[in-house]
């Protein structure tokens, strides 16, 4: 049966499929942001002290970068139409239990199996895209729209959360997601194909999964903590050490005993995958740290409403979105190496104002100027970071590598948002005691964009550094499997796919 999936699942509506993935893409990327706008008002409902707020964001991030791979591994295990639907279900049901959210506790919970229901979507959504559209100018196409709606969801986000906030209520950030997944359940029942599961002989990597997960919440934990409790407390210490046997527990196994891993340490080896991931967490700490702080910003000194605020990101956002567009046309002219050193210092520029920031400042000055610079420069390098961290690779692992990138974004975005937290903190609780509160909160704001520009800068130097000057050859590597059979038939198409198309 399963050799009857891919023409199973072209027998459907093109453009059906298209809007059954971009609905689900579209719900999944526009809740990294939507909350952003609302966190002053959980933070008054629900007594959210200054450190637990953050894992408003980070515990949807870190199960969501933390389960990709394995969502991914789900999907070509079980079937797609089965993992999307599961997934869009899951995050409807966890939006609706965090909209009704009556404390901390439960709105921190509903984010992560909220992250866990993305993690199913995101990969199943791609997959079923790539196996909907014949390669060559449609699939193309298809890939354009997908990729503009996954960056488009962060100005959407900002500008609905704004309007629900301001309107309406904060908790309408959580419940708008009910209605978009049951469009996207009768979506996918009527549009995606009822495909057989995939690969059989693929095993789950649970393991894995479990190892890196706990690792990276753990030490996500131990920075957030360190606003209330010093570096060398009993807690941060314990939280750290187990974090770190708990991620080295990860290495060893995926290098060791993992029989499917999730990650191939090998694929590490190659200088402009690890360069560009490593690129990749900088410029994604500045993305994600910029839209928290620049929201607390907004409306907790400059005094701006939520709609005010969430309209106030426009620029920015908007900004990230056609530098992605016009990155594919400067991709032709020179090399994803040049173009990450030129974009990263213009980013770094662009932090380097807003660090400047003033506790009696105003948009046009401290906020509009400094977002378009920034956008200018890291919008056109989310493609050729892309392009990199697939160079060399060899085509039965470039899904991996971009699952890899995908993770990497979602992680570093949580790790960075923990630490800059405390860096905030700990720059405001250094100002003089006759300062004001909103001068105690600038000094921590413009800390953490001071911090931001030093990260972008020693991303150039990873780049000049560390990312080879010509794209490199395949690494070698166990051949995929050949034969008869499902497997076989599964893997052929792998190869076939484009990188784009995997990932």
């Amino acid at each position: 049966m399963y050799k009857n999936s891919a023409r199973e699942e072209r027998a459907v509506s093109p453009g059906g499929v298209l809007w059954t993935v971009s609905v689900a893409q579209l719900m999944v990327s526009l809740d990294v942001s939507v909350v952003n706008v609302a966190l002053p008002s959980m933070r008054t409902a629900l007594g959210f002290d200054e450190s637990g707020l953050s894992w408003v964001v980070n515990a949807y991030t870190l199960a969501f970068g933390g389960l990709l791979l394995l969502g991914g591994r789900a999907a070509d295990r079980f079937g797609r139409r089965p993992l999307l639907l599961i997934g869009l279900a899951l995050f409807g049901i966890t939006s609706l239990l965090g909209g009704l959210a009556q404390d901390p506790g439960q709105l921190i919970a509903a984010r992560a199996v909220q992250g866990v229901g993305a993690a199913l979507i995101a990969p199943a959504a791609l997959a079923v895209l790539t196996t909907s559209f014949p390669a060559g100018p449609q699939r193309g196409k298809a890939l354009g729209v997908y990729s503009a709606v996954t960056a488009g969801g962060a100005a959407v986000g900002v500008v609905v959360g704004g309007l629900l906030t301001e309107y309406i209520d904060w908790r309408w950030v959580m419940l708008v997601n009910v209605p978009m997944a049951l469009v996207g359940v009768w979506l996918t029942r009527r549009h995606v194909a009822k495909a057989a599961a995939g690969d059989t002989a693929r095993r789950l990597d649970v393991v894995g999964a479990i190892l890196a997960t706990l690792g990276t919440s753990l030490l996500v934990f131990a920075l957030v903590r360190t606003e209330s409790e010093s570096w060398g407390s009993a807690t941060t210490i314990g939280s750290l050490a187990v974090a770190a046997v708990l991620l080295a527990g990860f290495f060893v196994y995926e290098g060791t005993y993992a029989k499917e891993p999730l990650l191939r340490l090998r694929v590490l080896a190659n200088r402009s995958v690890s360069g560009a991931n490593l690129y990749m967490m900088m410029v994604s700490i500045t993305i994600f740290t910029s839209f928290y702080f620049v929201s607390l910003y907004l409306q907790q000194v400059l005094g701006m409403g939520a709609l005010s605020a969430g309209l106030a990101f426009l620029p920015f956002c908007l900004g990230l979105v056609v530098g992605s567009l016009y990155a594919v046309k400067l991709l032709a002219r020179f090399s994803a190496r040049r173009l990450l050193i030129v974009g990263g210092v213009i980013g770094a520029a662009g932090m380097a104002w807003f660090s400047q920031i003033r506790p009696t400042g105003t948009f046009l000055v401290d906020v509009l100027g400094p977002s378009l610079v920034t956008s200018f420069g890291i919008g056109p390098l989310l493609v050729p970071i892309a392009n990199a961290a697939t160079a060399g690779v060899a085509p039965h692992e470039a899904g991996m590598a971009s699952g890899l990138l995908n993770s990497a974004r979602q992680l570093g975005g949580s790790i960075g948002l923990a630490a800059m937290s405390t860096v905030a903190a700990t720059a405001a609780s250094n100002a003089a005691a006759s300062d004001s509160v909103g001068e105690r909160l600038t000094d921590g704001y413009g800390m953490v964009f001071a911090s931001n520009s030093g990260l972008l800068i020693f991303a150039v130097l990873v780049a000049v550094f560390i990312l080879p000057r010509q794209s490199p050859g395949p690494l070698p590597g166990p051949a995929p499997r050949q034969g008869s059979g499902r497997g076989a038939r599964h893997d052929a198409r792998r190869q076939e796919a484009t990188p784009a198309e995997r990932g």
